[in-house]
Order: structure tokens, then sequence, then C-alpha cells
């Protein structure tokens, strides 16, 4: 499985949507607290693009030569439809300046120091230690993640369905109208996790692991024909 810091490398590296919350400051609309672009330097910070008039780069700037403490949140929402969408957050904690030598025109680029990280997601909840957080590496399916997910819950429906039947009796129903839907949940390189969902909206998570983890999209494409072969035996 992924390790806590991996995911939550991943998330932060993701498209996912991330608010940046500094401890009293009020904005009037949240899209302000929103980085328009965010990425890892070599020793584990953040690096926040914002718009140069953002209350957050006044903020930093004003506290240039103080500690200015600041929390970057994640939440990572399912791209199919599926009950309970969201599948998880990430926080980053630690401290904020401001960068004008990476600045670009119209905005500014502000360092968050990690200090303390934790995910709440499929897994459960860990905290996550910054060194490890720094020497941790997205999920090599990360970028394309979205897209395969919603490949197979449009272009593979049926398949996905015979999956049930790798998981004994968790999904026998007598009632026909009680037909078991699966929607396919999250993708890393260690294997897919679907969403059972049957006719009265109940709902549980199952956890298919790849043979060996994979390394991209052509590995994928065989880890999936292997336990597709595997479901319909």
């Amino acid at each position: 499985m992924p390790s806590a810091a991996e995911r939550t490398r991943t998330l932060v590296q993701s498209t996912c949507s991330a608010v940046l919350l500094v401890p009293g400051l009020s904005v009037v609309h949240p899209d302000q607290l929103m980085p328009v672009s965010r990425s890892i330097g070599p020793e584990g910070d953040l690096f926040l693009g914002f718009p140069a008039d953002s209350p957050v780069v006044r903020a930093a700037t004003r506290a240039q030569g103080d500690e200015l403490t600041a929390v970057l949140e994640i939440t990572d929402v399912a791209p199919v439809s599926v009950p309970h969408r969201i599948r998880g957050r990430a926080r980053i904690a630690g401290w904020l300046t401001a960068v004008p030598g990476l600045a670009q025109p119209g905005r500014m680029m502000l360092r968050l120091e990690t200090g303390e990280a934790s995910v709440d997601d499929l897994w459960g909840f860990e905290e996550v230690e910054p060194e490890a957080f720094r020497d941790a590496v997205a999920d090599p399916l990360a970028t394309h993640e979205a897209e395969l997910l919603q490949h197979l819950h449009a272009a593979h429906d049926e398949q996905m369905a015979t999956l049930s039947a790798l998981l004994g009796d968790r999904t026998e129903c007598g009632c026909a109208e009680h037909r078991i839907g699966a929607v396919p949940l999250a993708l890393d390189r260690f294997g897919l996790r679907v969403r059972f969902v049957d006719g009265r909206d109940a709902c549980f998570d199952a956890r298919f692991e790849f043979p060996e983890p994979v390394r991209d999209v052509c590995e994928l494409r065989r880890a999936m024909r292997t336990l597709f072969a595997a479901a319909s035996c």
C-alpha cells in the first residue's frame, strides 16, 4: 500500500482543490485563499502562487522577519459520481514567507516551510513527518487517475460489475431489485479501490491489489486485464 507520506505528496501535487489558511486573516471571497499554483521544493517546502494583490500575499509581505504560521488544506473529491464523494483530506502546516525572486507578472510566490503534515483518507488518518514528506514521491498514476477512473466507469461498467465475483458472499443478495453496482473509486500503483452500491443506496468499498506495483499506464492496462480475467473465471 502507498505510505502516508506518498499519499500526502500525491494530493499536494494533484489538481485537488486547496485553501491556505492564515490565522487572523479575513477575506471577502473564499477563492482568495486558493493558490493558483503549487509545487514542492527539494527540501519538502511548498511553493504557492497567488495573485500579487491577494490578502495572503499582503499578510506574508508584512510579516517578513516574523513567523507567520499557515495551513494548506487539500480536499480530494472522487472524479466519478459515487455516494460520499470526498475521498480524503491532507493538511500541511508551517511558516509562510514571500519569495519575491520567484514572482511572475501579476503573481507572487509564497513559501510554506513544512512543519507538520497529516492525511485523512480512504486508508485512515496518519501523521506525516516533514522528512518523510520531503523524501516521498507522488504516485506515478496520479496525473492520469481522474481520466482513468472516468474511462473505467463509462466504458467498462460491465467488467467492473464482474469484480463482485472476487468478494464471495459479501455481495450476495436474494432480491433481484438489489442489483450491485461497482464504481471505480481510487487508483494507484498498488491497486484499484471500488465502491459497491446496491439498490438501497447502501455501499461498501473493496480493494483489489495488483500482482505487483505498476509504473505507468501501459503496465496498468496489463494489470487490469489480469484482474478482469480473474473475475470472469
